[in-house]
């Protein structure tokens, strides 16, 4: 088998993707390298967050065209690899039950991604019907947006368009930047609903343990803004779920036990970070939403995607109907609404669902972040450094990125005032809420401006400032980040501890977590928690769903395929008072002008013509 050892010498490959092909070209009887390199790549692939494998884009090409060694293993023709392909007895056509897919677009899929996909396609499209409501209730709808949202003549209000479309569909996705006041609307939705049905079973969810308790804490907050409806005051829910722990998660087992056969036991079940969410999980999801509830997700389509395989609000948001709704739902909104409602000249019942929230109330026209973001998101990489350069905003600033030797000295005076308040704190709970003031982020794992590089420069300053004594691995004051998942203690990827005396500041040291039902905190030894790491800094991949009052985002000295505008959106955007950006002007174009793009087939399973 030469293929398989030239595609071993290469080092581009994991074993798993190595296993994979093998157990590919031995299954399909023969050794056959174009089948064993189709295999190894779409585990690549997947491995790297996208669905599929899509033919097209690497045949006729190097494997690895950035791999700059002697050996050079070309991807077949496009249509010899498919005609191979195609007489493969591993690889089917669309609802083969082969453990390899191909489809009529030339996308290669695992036969799991394949189904998922399928599955979350019919499920949306199951849904994107207008519902069939009462006009008693249509009546209740109307006089209740009336009172909850004042007329604005001349600016659209979005806003009240994304709760009426959230009220009369079973599904709908609201997408909008930070600031655009998504959780304002889940207020003002729940209290429509709850108008209509006050008896409304309602479910909050998020993707991490912290994005669930933000949603939480911000809910909280515009619920006692109701004065006037006190009905909807007393039955909004005060608990969120993460994902995992709505449906039922299964110990060792990545099934839940809220499923297609046991449905949820929810009216409406509303999901905040949705761009976090993956393919799988999020068919999981739908699946198991009853067909006669509404689900509602919330999220922002231009942050960094799921770490795992798909982008399923950003394939979502793309078959929406841009700038106005198709003209009968339309005509309905504006009878519901009292304004007018733009109109698209191509409607469909799928954008029907989607809209896209776009004024910020956060960051403001003079706010250096929200223009800084708005340049970043447009791919405007000159308008980017000019804004951080103009030196006319107070929230934002830049400074060239220190050589790596230098990086102690450089970060002493930030750090030491960044993180001295949670480490004086006189309990957990003032100690995490000092902790969330300042974070630093970066884009990489490894090396001096990656993660596990600034985290024992961040650990040497404070031990050299006398705020912490890391002699061993669990100190006082140490921060982790939860790796892996644990379902009996209710810890998962993601969550972040700190490491403190009891409450009487004598015993062993805990790590205390916020509560995932908000009752305080919780503290755990050591020796029980699940697999974690420090966590001074995080990957921005890590920050999703977390806000701070400032950031420091370090960008590494070299360019990698991570750096993405979508990144850099993400990681300014975790700011809500001050950012501050170290980098080399070079690396902040290469990754403003690059575009995270994952395969995927949902966007063209969703972006057909309703029956």
């Amino acid at each position: 088998m030469a293929w398989f050892n030239d595609l071993q010498q290469m080092g581009s490959f994991t074993s798993l993707d190595l296993h994979f092909a093998r157990l590919m070209t031995r299954l399909a009887g023969g050794d056959l390298p174009e089948l064993g390199l189709a295999a190894a790549l779409v585990s690549r692939w997947r491995g790297r967050g996208h669905s599929c494998l899509p033919l097209a884009t690497v045949a006729g090409m190097l494997v690895d065209q950035e791999d700059q060694s002697v050996l050079k293993v070309f991807c077949p023709e496009l249509d010899q690899w498919r005609l191979l392909l195609s007489h493969s007895p591993v690889v089917g056509a669309p609802g083969d039950f082969t453990p390899l897919v191909l489809d009529r677009a030339d996308r290669l899929y695992l036969y799991r991604y394949w189904e998922y996909e399928q599955i979350l396609a019919n499920a949306i499209k199951e849904r994107w019907q207008t519902l069939a409501l009462a006009p008693d209730q249509l009546a209740r709808i109307k006089d209740t947006t009336r009172r909850l949202f004042v007329v604005k003549y001349g600016d659209m209000d979005w806003q009240r368009l994304a709760a009426l479309v959230s009220v009369l569909k079973p599904f709908t996705v609201i997408s909008g930047g930070p600031g655009t006041g998504k959780t304002y609307t889940v207020a003002k939705i729940l209290t429509i609903l709850l108008a209509c049905d006050p008896g409304l079973r309602i479910a909050l969810a998020a993707p991490t343990g912290k994005a669930a308790a933000r949603l939480q804490e911000a809910l909280q907050l515009e619920k006692a803004k109701l004065h006037d409806f006190p009905a909807a005051m007393q039955a909004i829910p005060d608990e969120s779920f993460t994902i995992h722990r709505l449906l039922g998660a299964r110990r060792g087992s990545s099934s839940f036990r809220h499923n297609a056969e046991n449905l949820l036991p929810f009216d409406v079940v509303i999901v905040d970070e949705a761009s976090m969410v993956d393919l799988a999980l999020m068919a999981k999801l739908v699946v198991a939403v009853p067909r006669q509830s509404r689900l509602i997700l919330l999220g922002d389509q231009d942050q960094l995607a799921s770490v795992e395989a798909g982008a399923v609000l950003g394939d979502i948001c793309s078959t929406g109907q841009g700038e106005g709704f198709s003209g009968e739902f339309g005509g309905l909104l504006a009878e519901l609404s009292g304004a007018a409602v733009p109109l698209a000249e191509t409607g469909s019942a799928m954008g029907d669902c989607i809209v896209q929230l776009r004024q910020s109330h956060r960051f403001a026209e003079e706010s250096g972040i929200g223009r800084l973001a708005r340049a970043v998101n447009s791919g405007d990489g000159e308008l980017a450094l000019a804004t951080l350069g103009a030196g006319t905003y107070g929230d934002i600033s830049r400074q060239p990125l220190p050589e790596a030797g230098q990086m102690i000295e450089a970060l002493r005076d930030l750090v030491v005032v960044g993180f001295r308040g949670y480490l004086e704190a006189a309990t957990p709970a003032a100690a995490f809420a000092a902790f969330a003031r300042f974070r630093l982020l970066c884009a990489l794992r490894r090396g001096p401006f990656g993660v596990e590089g600034l985290n024992a420069t961040v650990e040497s300053i404070l031990a050299q400032a006398g705020f912490v004594r890391p002699d061993s691995l669990w100190y006082r004051g140490r921060p982790v980040m939860v790796t892996s998942n644990d379902y009996t203690l209710q810890l998962f990827n993601g969550d972040v501890g700190l490491t403190l005396a009891d409450d009487e500041g004598r015993g062993p040291l805990r790590v205390y977590f916020p509560d995932p039902a908000g009752a305080g905190m919780r503290g755990f030894l050591p020796g029980r928690l699940p697999e974690t790491t420090t966590v001074y800094a995080m990957t921005v991949h890590k920050s999703q769903g977390s806000e701070f009052d400032t950031v420091l985002m370090i960008l590494p000295n070299c360019d990698s395929p991570v750096l993405t505008r979508e990144l850099i959106y993400t990681g300014i955007t975790r700011a809500r008072d001050r950012l501050e950006l170290w980098f080399n002007e070079d690396i902040l174009r290469q990754a403003v002008a690059r575009r995270a793009k994952r395969s995927s087939g949902l966007h063209d399973l969703l972006a057909v013509s309703e029956e």
